[in-house]
């Protein structure tokens, strides 16, 4: 196997692993050689998940709960450690969309729940992957933030400030554990028709159509696509990337 995509020896802790670029990204790890430790507050979606996996004789391990609960990400780590004795990779991917609507309309049940998932779960995470990671002396966090984490999003105000501080804790924890090895990066992708997209109302193929006139090669991205990047992004022999939050986004940001 090609050394750059060689995952051989390498445990990775997955969030929203049940569906979604999660789940791909299992796959792709998995065939890949890496063992992989998998949560997501989904039981049975998780169940199927890993039985699959299990059938591809893939190494797994997984535990469902809420990401939002800080008791999950501490209890995660502490199955990797137990099951595998080490966390080189953690994928803080889990999160969750709301319906859109301009600022003023966002309840503080909306709000709660954004910062509680997409933000809260990502730093909660980090708190226990990273002393993990010091211990075994490399890692690498990979944290699923937004386009919406980059710059403006029209009726989507909670998720975009739960995103913007997804980045933003990608950024300061680069700088504070980099000197020891560890690395933390974000990928911010654009629209791509995930269950999240759902989630967040775009139903039809009409919204679907009009998110698209957004970048410039005019449709969504993949999801394989998103998931190639984020196992690039993870490679072993991508080992100086560190605080970066790349946009994968069909040329958006260039506008």
């Amino acid at each position: 196997m090609d050394p750059l995509l060689n995952f051989q020896g390498q445990v990775a802790i997955i969030t929203g692993a049940a569906d979604g670029f999660g789940r791909l990204l299992a796959d792709a790890l998995a065939y890949r050689g890496c063992k992989l430790v998998l949560s997501d507050i989904h039981e049975e979606k998780l169940a199927a998940a890993v039985k699959d996996l299990r059938e591809a004789n893939a190494d797994v391990v997984s535990m469902p709960g809420d990401i939002a609960k800080e008791k999950t990400s501490e209890a995660l780590v502490k199955l990797a450690l137990d099951s595998y004795g080490q966390v080189d990779i953690a994928v803080n991917n889990a999160g969750v969309a709301h319906t859109p609507g301009a600022l003023h309309t966002m309840t503080e049940e909306i709000i709660d729940q954004q910062l509680a998932v997409n933000l809260k779960g990502v730093l909660f995470g980090m708190k226990h992957q990273i002393p993990a990671m010091l211990a075994n002396g490399k890692g690498h966090v990979l944290n699923v933030s937004s386009m919406a984490g980059l710059g403006g999003a029209p009726k989507a105000a909670p998720y975009a400030a739960a995103k913007h501080g997804v980045t933003g804790i990608t950024k300061t924890a680069a700088v504070e554990y980099g000197r020891k090895n560890v690395r933390v990066n974000a990928i911010c992708p654009f629209f791509s028709p995930t269950n999240l997209l759902t989630l967040g109302g775009f139903t039809t193929d009409e919204s679907r159509a009009q998110l698209a006139i957004g970048s410039p090669m005019k449709r969504m991205a993949e999801p394989m696509e998103v998931v190639n990047t984020m196992v690039l992004m993870l490679s072993p022999g991508n080992s100086f990337m560190n605080g970066q939050a790349i946009a994968l986004d069909g040329g958006m940001s260039a506008w």
